[in-house]
C-alpha cells in the first residue's frame, strides 16, 4: 500500500510542472494543457485525502469533488480551445506574446 505522502508528492510534482508550463510557455495550447495538468494534480490530492480519511468507506466527498473538477476541466478545455481557434482565425497566431491588444 502506497502511503499518503507518495500521492501528495506526485500531486505536488504535477502541480509544479503545470505551473512552470503555464508561466514559461508562449503557446496558448501549451498553457491550456499546463492548466489541465494542475487540475489533475488537485484531483490526485483530493482522492488521496479521501482514501486516507477516517470516513473513507461511507463518505464520497473526495470523489464527488474530483468528478466536479473533471467536469470543470472539460468545460475549461472546450471554452479555451474555442477562444484559441477564434484568436487564430483573427490573428493567424497562438503566441500569447503577440496577443497584447484586444482589438486588432
Amino acid at each position: 500500500m502506497v502511503p499518503l505522502t507518495g500521492y501528495l508528492l506526485v500531486g505536488a510534482f504535477l502541480f509544479s510542472a503545470g505551473l512552470y508550463g503555464a508561466l514559461a510557455r508562449r503557446n496558448a495550447i501549451a498553457i491550456l494543457m499546463s492548466i489541465e495538468l494542475m487540475l489533475n494534480a488537485a484531483n490526485i490530492n483530493l482522492v488521496a485525502f479521501w482514501r486516507y480519511g477516517e470516513a473513507a468507506q461511507t463518505d464520497l466527498t473526495g470523489q464527488v469533488f474530483a468528478v466536479m473538477i473533471i467536469a470543470l476541466a472539460a468545460a475549461e478545455a472546450a471554452v479555451g480551445l474555442a477562444l484559441i481557434i477564434s484568436v487564430y482565425r483573427e490573428r493567424k497566431t497562438v503566441n500569447v506574446d503577440e496577443l497584447d491588444l484586444l482589438v486588432g
